[in-house]
């Protein structure tokens, strides 16, 4: 890996670099998805059932694209019973961390005769959309379907791509029916956005689409917000590890290996104030790396995204962390909770050396989809808001208007708004 003198030179450099990530940067793939969205917005079942055999190889119809039960319950034969006992025990700490999200709806009553108040309810339709492709990920099945599960959501509808014999990996259909999921279909890519965003003969409709997915998968969920709510555009999985001289370097260097493991386009970086550190740390990454199995993926991803940042003191250091914005951040240092007080933007905060990011993927509890590409500043990480709805509830007496109509009427009139002066007015005639 190489390591890099932090200055503003290279802060602009990284910067740059990162950003190249982002799905706001890859237009090119704009027109395919735009085609394939308003083709099956069109056409339906049968652009739907075209791109499956298109891009999938899989010959889906509506009798076969729906999961049944019987493909549900071969999948729990196949999965082996300590696989299922993890699943079932990190439901549970999914399902007890997102009960204490919940919000209750809220009424206030003045002795003046009026009511206001804020009425939360769950989104009643959302789609959950899975990946296939070089990894399946039933731990993001879970981390998905159940906070939307607990928040109360009705219907469930899953969609994933079929491998070339028309089938779901039975990890995920395992870990849908665990964590609630109602119906799942066998589509993925744009394709299956598009048909979730607006409804096909075979898919129903939904009001709002979770998931993370390829860069097809994203720009679509950019393009059909607005017909329907996303929980957000999605990039490649990052990691940030916050360190000093007190660090582990093998500890360090496993946590950023393990996520330069996702894809090409992941990025590791360390951020410390120590280049003693730093080159432990490499030189560890490439003692670990000869014995890893995607070590070809993940050197692409060191190559391009993969970063040893030396500051020159803690203050720079957790600077650049802060603009960096980290879907994951690990702080490493003799005091990580103090350290922890000065981070304004990650998705996730791992504290303490034996808090390694891949706790936070499995088993912790909190949500493992989190904002990503610097969206940290202004994203949260999935949870019950986002499966919620919130309507605000306002209740006037006659005689609690009366003290107020006359202010009312004169600000819509000097808004030129006399229709909304006069609602008022006839109330008082």
């Amino acid at each position: 890996m190489r390591i890099i003198e932090l200055n503003d030179i290279t802060k602009k450099n990284i910067g740059e670099e990162l950003l190249k990530r982002s799905p706001n940067m890859y237009e090119s793939y704009a027109d395919t998805v735009t085609a394939i969205i308003k083709d099956v917005q069109d056409n339906g079942d049968k652009a739907l059932f075209a791109y499956t055999k298109k891009f999938d190889s899989v010959d889906i119809s509506p009798n076969n694209i729906r999961v049944s039960e019987d493909e549900i319950n071969e999948a729990y034969e196949k999965v082996d019973e300590e696989v299922l006992r993890v699943i079932r025990k990190a439901k549970i700490s999914i399902e007890e961390f997102h009960i204490r999200q919940k919000q209750n709806s809220w009424f206030d009553a003045s002795k003046e005769g009026i009511i206001l108040g804020q009425r939360v309810t769950p989104i009643e339709k959302v789609g959950v959309y899975v990946p296939g492709g070089k990894a399946a990920y039933p731990s993001t099945v879970l981390m998905d379907v159940i906070p939307a599960k607990v928040a109360g959501v009705s219907r469930i509808v899953m969609t994933t791509p079929p491998d070339k014999e028309g089938k779901i990996y039975a990890g995920t259909l395992v870990a849908a029916r665990e964590a609630g999921v109602t119906e799942i279909y066998k589509v993925g890519g744009a394709q299956a956005i598009a048909a979730l965003a607006f409804g096909t003969d075979s898919i129903p409709k939904v009001d709002k689409i979770v998931g993370p997915g390829n860069i097809y998968v994203a720009l679509a969920k950019k393009m059909v917000y607005g017909h329907v709510s996303i929980d957000s555009i999605a990039g490649p999985s990052e990691i940030l590890i916050l360190a000093d001289e007190s660090a582990n370097p093998r500890y360090v260097a496993a946590d950023l290996l393990s996520q330069a493991e996702h894809d090409e386009l992941a990025s590791s970086i360390l951020v410390t104030d120590s280049r003693e550190l730093a080159v432990k740390v490499a030189n560890e990454v490439d003692v670990l790396l000869k014995k890893l199995s995607r070590k070809d993926i993940i050197k692409k991803s060191l190559d391009n995204y993969g970063y040893l940042i030396v500051a020159k003191n803690m203050d720079d250091a957790v600077d650049i962390t802060n603009e960096i914005a980290s879907e994951h951040l690990e702080i490493m240092t003799k005091d990580p909770f103090m350290m922890m007080t000065r981070i304004k933007n990650a998705g996730a905060i791992f504290i303490g050396p034996y808090s390694s990011e891949p706790l936070g993927d499995y088993m912790a509890g909190p949500n493992h989809t989190l904002p990503t590409n610097g969206t940290a500043k202004f994203f949260s990480p999935l949870g019950i808001d986002d499966f919620i709805k919130k309507s605000s509830v306002i209740s006037y007496t006659k005689e609690a208007l009366s003290s107020i109509h006359r202010d009312i009427e004169l600000f819509a009139k000097s808004e030129g708004l006399t229709a909304h002066a006069n609602s008022i007015a006839v109330r008082f005639e």
